[in-house]
């Protein structure tokens, strides 16, 4: 049994006056990329040099304004990467690249010297607030952490005056979920004090983290809108988050921050991060899309992106991740299929300026991922998901009745081996309906308009086929070809049948388009039914075709 005594509950915020849940999202936050440096600490096997460059040259094509690329003065190869950028001239001039750097005077002269030559920089410091990290971490007071802070903001201003490009500061009260609130602030506005120099035209950074996630987003969104309401000169302040997802909750904790108040998001692409990860910036970025939301990131194609992260990264993206996932945009129930064959038939249909698929919130299609298959067939798919699968893939629209019969055929072949691909199926239609030429093969067809009474006309076939390889010839009469062919075929064979049911549609487009006919067959003696398919450049061909192919089936299968 789990001890779960052993763990005590986190307390919430107070906060009655709350307005966040009232609110919308209706604009892309300004998102900071940490993947180079809080997703890149978190690999078993860091990135390279080389690989960085690759991922930052991403980022900028992706359209991050701002960049965290590292804690240089933590280390060699981060403090070389950063000189790269500079050197090579890889920074455009509207990319605000950010460091990290924590409040140590070695450390921070150090980061000054990494970042000489940028345009535009964020110095990020930051220092642990929470009760649990000041008691058995640091072993200091509310008052001795707040000190740690202000002397930060000090020496950034120090060093600041040799640098002469243009500096935004960003101050972090590292575990703030587990920081009071009334602290976090005192923090916070002492940093701010310090700093002195916010303005609205060049405001100061504060980043509220979720270190950990400790509680319900809700709570998390709480914290959030207190400190903005409570810091003094918020036009001269930029509210960011840095989520992590330790509870597996840090999308929802970052949207309801932003309804919360916060204006900024740092963050990685697909969620890369210590422990559970960060944010991930990707499905915050499709969440805001699937809304109607601009989300400001060139996100067209998600596999290019993923492909990239994964060969920097050397991490696999789950099949089942967001929007980037392989099976994300796959089906393997059949309701969900039958629907998404429906709502597919029906956007067609409508032309309506929504994209409106069930099970589908977004168009596969408008993130790079039109040339996979949406449906997938197993041996829990349905009728449905096989009529899309032949309809999508071939171009065979089944008849409705059709549906069930050869669903049946697939579900057969999927509960002995498991997924059937689109090819296989394929295979299968070809061997159950088209195929099925023997013994009764068709082979030609002389269609004519023959007098019955006088000024009175009907349809005349002469049928040549072959039975068991005996050529053999017969004729009907009838009310058209189709009426015509059933008559012969039921005198010439001693059979009794009805045609239910016939289709038929274009398979291509052009002066040699191939035309398919369904044939929907009654033997009304047993009262099997069953349907026949076949094809051919001439539609009355295709529908003879149709008929032996559901003769052979009804009657020597």
């Amino acid at each position: 049994m789990l001890n779960f005594k052993r763990y005590k509950r986190v307390p919430v915020v107070n906060y009655p006056e709350r307005e966040w849940p009232n609110k919308e999202i209706m604009k892309a936050p300004v998102w900071c990329s940490v993947d180079l440096r809080d997703g890149n600490q978190a690999l078993i096997e860091p990135m390279v040099v080389e690989e960085k460059i690759e991922f930052f040259n991403m980022l900028v094509k992706l359209g991050f304004k701002e960049i965290e690329i590292g804690f240089p003065a933590a280390s060699q190869i981060e403090y070389d990467f950063l000189r790269q950028l500079v050197e090579r001239k890889m920074i455009p001039d509207d990319v605000r690249v950010q460091v990290l750097v924590q409040c140590r005077e070695h450390l921070i002269k150090r980061t000054f010297e990494s970042i000489q030559g940028i345009k535009k920089v964020i110095v990020h410091i930051y220092n642990s607030t929470s009760t649990l990290q000041r008691d058995v971490v640091f072993n200091k007071d509310r008052e001795e952490i707040r000190q740690i802070a202000v002397e930060g903001t000090e020496l950034v201003k120090k060093y600041a005056q040799g640098y002469d490009g243009d500096l935004m500061l960003e101050y972090s009260p590292e575990s703030f979920t587990g920081t009071e609130l009334d602290y976090a602030l005192e923090v916070c506005t002492a940093v701010q004090d310090t700093w002195g120099q916010a303005t609205p035209e060049k405001p100061i950074i504060f980043n509220l983290p979720s270190t950990v996630e400790m509680t319900t987003p809700n709570v998390y969104a709480d914290q959030i809108e207190w400190m903005n309401k409570h810091f003094k000169d918020r036009d001269s302040i930029i509210l960011s988050v840095h989520p992590h997802n330790d509870r597996g909750t840090g999308i929802a904790a970052t949207e309801l921050a932003l309804l919360a108040g916060a204006d900024r998001v740092e963050g990685t692409l697909f969620g890369n991060g210590e422990r559970t990860g960060n944010v991930d910036i990707v499905t915050l970025a499709y969440n805001m899309f699937s809304q109607g939301i601009d989300p400001q990131l060139a996100l067209e194609n998600v596999r290019e992106v993923a492909e990239v992260y994964e060969r920097c990264t050397k991490m696999d993206i789950h099949p089942r991740h967001p929007y980037a996932g392989k099976l994300v945009f796959t089906a393997f129930s059949g309701s969900h299929q039958d629907a998404i064959n429906k709502g597919m038939h029906a956007l067609q249909e409508r032309g309506g300026e929504y994209w409106e698929v069930p099970y589908l919130p977004i168009d596969p299609s408008d993130i790079g991922r039109q040339y996979e298959p949406i449906v997938r067939i197993n041996s829990q798919s349905g009728k449905g998901g096989v009529a899309f699968v032949m309809d999508t893939f071939y171009g065979f629209k089944l008849p409705k009745g059709m549906h069930k019969e050869f669903a049946d055929v697939i579900q057969k072949i999927s509960e002995k081996q498991g997924e059937v691909a689109p090819e296989q199926i394929m295979n299968e239609f070809r061997a159950c309906y088209l195929d099925k030429k023997e013994p009764m093969h068709f082979r030609k067809c002389q269609i004519t308009d023959t007098e019955v009474e006088e000024n009175v006309f009907a349809t005349l076939a002469k049928v040549t086929y072959t039975d068991n390889g005996i050529e053999k010839v017969f004729e009907g009469v009838g009310n058209g070809p189709i009426d015509a062919v059933q008559r012969g075929l039921e005198d010439a064979l001693g059979i009794q049948i009805k045609v239910l049911d016939y289709s038929e549609h274009a398979l291509s487009a052009g002066s040699n388009a191939q035309a398919v006919s369904y044939i929907h067959l009654i033997d009304q003696v047993s009262g099997r039914v069953t349907y026949g398919v076949g094809i051919s450049s001439n539609i009355t061909r295709a529908s003879v075709r149709g008929i032996f192919s559901a003769v052979n089936r009804l009657f020597y299968t």
